[in-house]
């Protein structure tokens, strides 16, 4: 097996790390201490930067302005972002580019994808539900009547709703069917409010109340919610594999200078070990992830459907940036609290991560069901 990305991977890479080298963790308030949320709105220095870059436009097709890259160079992407806690809505917008693309009409697509590879339109996307502990588009019910879409709902925990230009939302029809609305921030019927995530970030609840929504702004195949889904989590575990690479750097870095007894920490057994099992969670953290990107990108058969794979990188995930960030803790005594030393936004960023992707032991479960209804030969 070739495990080698493509040129034109690596070049994405590249070119992240070439804008992602001037950000700085801390540049923000720090979530610890501020009461609200670090900052009203996202960081749009930065959001144009990636534009400029064309790392907006990476999955989007040539006709449309892109690069017509896939949902591994998105991923690899998102993973050089988290190193530096990059706060843009680049999972948010990457997934929904793809998911338009793939099952928007085309006016819809020469319309917005254009804008959204530019940087000019920004869309998030919905997809917690109405509690986060429910699907995401039983929360919302949609009704067709002519030429329009009725929406009533509310969807909570959505990033940065107050200031992005759409919302990528799931709903349901009265029978039981999927589907999603591109819906103007500024609409009639649509309100907020006001959440914080625990990275400090600012979201919203989106509340829906008598939304119309044309034809051409929704999209009904049955396939597209799952296909969002699938991008979103599947990018989540790439944030979550970047700001554990980074964290755990930072513990060897610390370690490497700290001194006890006069020699380094970083020579004692009981430190190198911890160390050494948390670069095995990444090391399982980035093949699972990969795994799952390929079959979400090619569409290849294997033993287990997609969501196999997906359950098998959201379980590693999930657990694997835990275990990282607190053994970087550990490890970096009380300095690792401190407020001066980036080390607890990444903290913050962690757990924010594993809220989102949900506790392992579900995914095990989701796992289990799988492989009782696919016997493995």
């Amino acid at each position: 097996m070739d495990f080698t990305f493509t040129e034109e991977q690596q070049a994405a890479v590249e070119a992240a790390r070439a804008v992602f080298s001037g950000v700085a963790p801390d540049s923000v308030p720090s979530p610890a201490l501020t009461p609200g949320a670090v900052a009203d709105d996202f960081d749009r220095a930065l959001w144009h930067k990636l534009g400029d870059a064309d790392l907006l436009s990476l999955p989007i097709a040539p006709e449309h302005g892109g690069a017509g890259l896939d949902a591994i160079a998105l991923c690899l992407v998102l993973r050089e972002s988290a190193k530096v806690l990059a706060r843009v809505p680049l999972l948010e917008s990457g997934a929904a580019a793809l998911t338009l693309q793939r099952y928007a009409t085309d006016e819809l697509c020469a319309e917005v994808l254009p804008r959204i590879g530019t940087g000019d339109l920004v869309v998030t996307v919905a997809a917690h539900g109405r509690t986060g502990h429910e699907p995401a588009d039983l929360a919302v019910a949609a009704q067709q009547e002519g030429t329009e879409w009725v929406l009533n709902g509310v969807q909570t925990a959505v990033p940065w709703a107050r200031t992005a230009d759409r919302i990528l939302l799931p709903a349901h029809t009265p029978d039981g069917q999927a589907v999603l609305a591109l819906v103007p921030r500024i609409h009639p019927g649509v309100t907020f409010d006001d959440q914080i995530s625990t990275s400090g970030e600012p979201h919203a609840e989106v509340r829906l109340d008598s939304v119309r929504i044309s034809d051409r702004e929704t999209i009904t195949d049955p396939a597209a919610w799952e296909s969002l889904r699938n991008l979103l989590t599947t990018g989540t575990c790439a944030l979550a594999l970047g700001l554990g690479t980074r964290v755990l750097a930072m513990t060897s870095d610390y370690t490497s200078k700290r001194e006890q007894f006069g020699y380094p920490v970083a020579t004692f057994q009981a430190v190198a070990c911890q160390a050494a099992d948390r670069f095995i969670d990444l090391r399982a953290m980035e093949a699972t992830l990969w795994q799952a990107a390929w079959r979400l990108t090619t569409e290849a058969d294997g033993p287990l459907p997609l969501a196999g794979d997906i359950a098998v990188a959201k379980i590693w995930a999930s657990e694997g940036v835990r275990r990282v960030v607190q053994t970087a803790q550990h490890l970096h005594g009380g300095f690792g609290a401190d407020t001066d030393y980036p080390l607890h936004r990444y903290h913050a960023w962690a757990k924010q991560l594993e809220l989102s992707l949900g506790p392992a032991a579900a995914h095990e479960e989701s796992l289990g069901e799988l492989l009782a209804a696919h016997q493995l030969s």
